[in-house]
């Protein structure tokens, strides 16, 4: 359940990427920032999505570029090193970065996964389908070849890119059925982002519990 929040019509943030408002971050609600801890939590969450999609289309990282670009993002994400330096935000990643995300990253990031993930509905409603019939059946969901391929290139990339001196990061490591758990939730996530006001719903559920 979504608690309820604290929405701000101007958001108070010292950084001057904050005077950079493209008109589509409109569609999501000014919500004051949550404590260092809630940013963390929140940009860990935003790098796992995209890592999601990475696992789902090849070449996602030059498309989450592409995406930016046509919702008018550039003065945000200028390029790859820029989108690399923010996803780096997440503490999980090898090269975290320790900054923190201003609301309009935080809003454009947000943006660029559900877009994907709407030109993504298809696979991502067979692969959750494919997963619902394997629990049916009560096989492994590792024994379907879609599954199976989608969970090969999360763990490839998770296993790459995240830190394994981070504990949570450990457990999932040592259990690829934890990390393959992981794998599956966030696709349903992902399609949550593409259902009506998908991606609106799902920017205030990233601050549920960490803002008054």
């Amino acid at each position: 359940m979504i608690q309820s929040v604290t929405v701000t019509s101007h958001p108070n943030n010292d950084n001057t990427q904050e005077n950079i408002s493209p008109p589509i971050l409109d569609i999501l609600p000014d919500i004051s920032l949550p404590s260092t801890r809630g940013m963390m939590k929140l940009q860990q969450h935003l790098d796992l999505l995209l890592l999601a999609i990475e696992a789902l289309q090849l070449g996602a990282s030059e498309y989450m570029l592409a995406t930016a670009h046509e919702l008018g993002l550039k003065d945000i994400i200028k390029n790859r090193v820029v989108l690399w330096r923010l996803r780096s935000t997440n503490p999980w990643r090898k090269c975290y970065n320790r900054e923190c995300l201003t609301t309009s990253q935080g809003k454009a990031l947000v943006l660029i996964t559900g877009y994907c993930a709407k030109r993504l509905m298809i696979p991502l409603r067979q692969l959750l389908l494919a997963a619902q019939q394997m629990r049916d059946k009560d096989m492994p969901l590792e024994n379907n070849f879609r599954l199976s391929e989608y969970f090969a290139r999360f763990n490839s990339h998770f296993t790459a890119r995240m830190n394994p001196r981070r504990a949570k990061v450990s457990v999932y490591l040592a259990s690829s059925a934890q990390l393959n758990e992981l794998a599956l939730s966030l696709l349903e996530e992902l399609l949550f982002c593409t259902g009506t006001r998908g991606m609106e719903r799902f920017w205030i559920s990233l601050f549920d519990g960490e803002v008054d």
